[in-house]
């Protein structure tokens, strides 16, 4: 079975005004500590709502520093099942993103042919 396991990442981010720079600074600081190991995981910003489910933006700032909340995308492939996705996703990226918060948000299994077809994509850029 192959799965794609979503995982919220709580970045610390230093010295920033607004959350729009937040945000861009907390997914190159990503991207920077998962490549070139990983560079198979996807970076999005992450969604937010209060409890009355009002939408709420990625990052939260005080004193000019935020914590920006980020989605990362992960396959895990010849999985037995969900449970064994969500710790390999955890473990993987966790050894690179040291000292930062993670989730699982979800896992869903994925059909051969769409994993295939997405590494396929990423080959052609």
């Amino acid at each position: 079975m192959d799965c794609r396991v979503v995982v919220e990442a709580a970045v610390p981010v230093y010295d920033v005004e607004t959350a729009d720079e937040a945000v861009r600074i907390a997914v190159s600081k990503t991207g920077e500590m998962l490549n070139p190991d990983l560079n198979y995981v996807e970076i999005d910003m992450g969604s937010r709502t209060s409890p009355s489910g009002e939408e709420l933006p990625p990052a939260f700032i005080a004193a000019d520093e935020a914590l920006v909340a980020l989605e990362l995308r992960m396959d895990v492939f010849n999985v037995d099942r969900d449970e064994h996705a969500r710790r390999i996703a955890r473990k993987e990226i966790g050894q690179r993103l040291r000292n930062i918060p993670l989730k699982v948000l979800s896992v869903e299994a994925i059909d051969g042919g769409e994993a295939t077809e997405r590494s396929s994509a990423d080959e052609d850029e």
